[in-house]
């Protein structure tokens, strides 16, 4: 088995770039020496997982299409066209194994591709890559999937799918993640600058050079996150058709010039391994939790279990737990609740104002609404519940801003009024760091007109249990 990792800005494309790809000249060259490896390969089967294809939150897409095909002209290059047949057996298959392993597929039928705009076109994830390996090469059926929003362990599982589905039909297999790494390598690009950008890239890039790959699985899930990348998640699912063998990555080119990481990176499969990385994943997982656990205070723990017993009950718990201080039982405060999956968020309610009769209840009350009623989530199910990680805001009474100057989003949440409509934001969160992002999104939950400057604003300050 051979993998890539490939980036996939258009402007790589001299018919789009028109001169600016010269810029890129690094990953160019990297780019046609892969198209060079992959001719004298021969794979029968490319499988390339593009974060640009659809995604979903909890299910891979898989193109069920029998013909995949995709053009320049949204870039308004037009008569480059690209048409690949799609193996729809050993789609089929991975379909079946996902089922059988408890993952989930996602097709997207011409009846859904209607009605909500979904394309099954290949995308520039896509399409990027592929340009230059047809320039080498053709001779291959191609299969178009994307990753999810599930954790390392599902990603990891994906990776194996593929593999077996392409060994069940005795087919040459190759595997492209295709990705980008951060956006915010330079205050001048299109996406401005975190100092996460180039500290995860320089990382990422490392341990590839070193064909430390398991190591890529410590790299903090907020790092990545802070650092805007789209390829990290195709890696996860490209290492795992490596599974039982070790690794020998290689970084052919990494560089910049836009302000975004492009990495030109080969994964060759070495000798079989006694060790399986995939248990060592789910090890990490549970030890990590497992601390997390062991570390709640008890406003934590009240949430949790609160959310436990609902979902295996179906009704409240109907009893106060006996760690369950003084303070939470005699005084009263406005609650969220928010809880989170493999880092990112799986449910947030809370109320303003208390609405029970002590700390307690609140807790109780806005843990199951988190799980069960934000209208951006399914409910939670008990097979997540050892994954959920919780934070609890107490929220001190809100009071009147007259000036922005007033505000900090670090130190205070905001609520924004305009007549019966009401958004609120908490403090201290990841990625809004200024006031103008803090009530722009504050603005934005209320369906109230940021620019109009014609609304009220309210602050407040949280004591954070996490």
């Amino acid at each position: 088995m051979v993998g890539y990792l490939l980036p996939h800005p258009p402007v790589l494309i001299p018919e789009i770039g028109r001169g600016e790809e010269k810029k890129c000249q690094a990953t160019l060259d990297a780019l046609e020496k892969i198209a060079d490896e992959i001719a004298e390969y021969k794979p029968e089967v490319i499988v390339i997982i593009s974060p640009h294809a659809p995604v979903f939150s909890d299910a891979f897409f898989l193109n069920d299409k029998p013909e995949i095909g995709g053009s320049l002209a949204r870039w308004g290059v037009y008569g480059i066209e690209f048409r690949f047949k799609n193996n729809l057996e050993i789609v089929q298959d991975i379909a079946k194994m996902c089922s059988q392993e408890g993952l989930t597929v996602g097709f997207v039928s011409d009846k859904i591709q209607k009605r909500y705009g979904v394309s099954r076109e290949l995308d520039h994830g896509a399409l990027v890559p592929l340009y230059f390996i047809t320039k080498k090469y053709k001779d291959f059926e191609l299969i178009h999937t994307s990753y999810c929003m599930l954790d390392d362990i599902k990603l990891y599982k994906y990776g194996m799918i593929l593999r077996r589905a392409i060994e069940k039909h005795a087919k040459k297999g190759l595997i492209i993640a295709s990705g980008d790494l951060s956006h915010k390598l330079s205050y001048d690009g299109p996406y401005g600058f975190a100092k996460e950008g180039p500290e995860f890239d320089r990382l990422l890039v490392e341990l590839l050079q070193s064909s430390n790959t398991r190591a890529l699985y410590d790299i903090d899930p907020v790092l990545s996150e802070k650092a805007a990348e789209c390829g990290f998640r195709s890696i996860k699912v490209l290492l795992g058709a490596f599974e039982g063998y070790s690794i020998e990555s290689k970084v052919y080119s990494y560089e910049g010039p836009f302000g975004v990481g492009y990495c030109v990176a080969a994964f060759y499969q070495k000798e079989q391994t006694s060790s399986s990385l995939f248990e060592e994943i789910v090890k990490k997982r549970e030890e990590r939790l497992k601390r997390i656990r062991e570390n709640e205070d008890e406003y934590i723990r009240l949430a949790r279990e609160s959310l436990e017993y609902y979902v295996r009950h179906r009704r409240y718990l109907d009893y106060i737990p006996d760690y369950v201080t003084e303070r939470m039982l005699k005084e009263r405060a406005g609650v969220f609740v928010s809880i989170k999956k493999d880092g990112n968020l799986r449910g947030c309610i809370g109320t303003i104002f208390p609405t029970q009769e002590n700390i307690a209840k609140e807790i109780i009350r806005n843990a199951v609404a988190a799980g069960f009623h934000d209208p951006r989530f399914e409910e939670v199910t008990e097979d997540e519940l050892d994954s959920l990680v919780y934070d609890v805001d107490i929220l001190s009474p809100p009071e009147k801003v007259n000036s922005i100057s007033e505000l900090d989003p670090k130190k205070y949440g905001v609520i924004v009024r305009k007549g019966a409509r009401q958004g609120l934001l908490l403090p201290d969160l990841e990625g809004v760091d200024t006031v103008e992002e803090q009530l722009k999104i504050a603005c934005r939950k209320a369906g109230i007109d940021y620019e109009s400057g014609d609304f009220e604003i309210e602050r407040f300050t949280v004591e954070r249990h996490k």
